[in-house]
This record gives C-alpha cells, structure tokens and sequence, in this order.
C-alpha cells in the first residue's frame, strides 16, 4: 500500500515538476525576451503586472505544492524506499527544492519586489530593467528552469525503478 501511494506521489510530482519547468522555459526563451525588446516602460509595467497576477494561479499551487511535497519526499525516500527509486526521489527532491524553490526566495523574488517598487516610467526603473533585472532574472529564471526539468526526470527514473520492483 506504501508503495502504491509514493509511487503516485512520485507521478504527481513528474507532472507538477514538468509543467513548473515549462513555465520557466518560456519565460526564458521567449516571455523575457519579449519584454526586454518593447518599450522598457512597458516591458516594466507588464512585469510589475504579471508579478501581482502570478499568486493567484494554476502555476502558484504547482509551485508551492512542490515545495512543501519536496522535502516530504526526500524524508520518506531516505527512509522507506530502497533500491534506485530512492536515490532518484531523494535527487528530484532535492533539486526541486534547491534548485527552483530557494532560487526563487534568494533570488528571482528579491529582484521582483525591488522592480514593485519602481515607477516604470522612470529613468532609474529602466536602467534597472536593462542592465540588472532583466539579464540577471532570466539567468536565474533559466537555473530554474532546468533544475525543474532535470527534477522532472529524476521523478520519471524513480516511478520507472518502482514499477519494475517485485
């Protein structure tokens, strides 16, 4: 019975660290990219606006669901799961909680709620956009990024190990 729910757990997981990582993906790859090429007081603004619309989502209940389930699972892996499966739940978790959830409290969310404070429409705000938030919040949107896509197929390796236990 154990089994059968860490193994859900672990689908869950998967499925929440996949679509975390392709959220960041697109702000890397094109979302950025975007706004760093309109008007900076637009770019800005439109910023500043996804930041306050961001906490009431589909994308905030993965994210956060997976950093409290993260921790979680490494604890029960450690102890409970044996064979591969539990270096792969122990590394997914890790990855997830380090390498997406602490990046974004030290340092993605720092740099928005210094953004939140600026008027966009000022010179300070733009030299700030250009030069230091858009460059730096897209390097550490892209860490995670991939810490969440890499967490991903930790998740995968661990339900393919557990589907093949006796």
């Amino acid at each position: 019975m154990t089994t059968s729910i860490i193994f859900i757990l672990c689908e869950i997981a998967l499925l929440a660290t996949a679509l975390v990582s392709g959220i960041f993906l697109a702000f890397s790859d094109f979302i950025m990219k975007s706004l760093a090429a309109a008007n900076p007081a637009g770019g800005i603004e439109s910023m500043q606006i996804i930041n306050r619309k961001v906490f009431k989502t589909i994308f905030m209940t993965l994210f956060m669901g997976m950093a409290a389930l993260s921790p979680m699972l490494i604890i029960y892996a450690y102890f409970q799961v044996s064979g591969a499966a539990a270096g792969w739940i122990i590394a997914g978790g890790a990855l997830y909680f380090i390498g997406v959830f602490a990046v974004t409290v030290f340092f993605n969310v720092p740099m928005n709620k210094h953004l939140a404070l600026l008027d966009f429409a000022c010179s300070d705000a733009e030299k700030y956009w250009m030069h230091t938030y858009v460059p730096l919040w897209t390097f550490w949107n892209s860490v995670r990024a991939t810490a969440a896509g890499v967490a991903a197929i930790c998740f995968l390796f661990a339900c393919i190990n557990m589907a093949q236990m006796p």
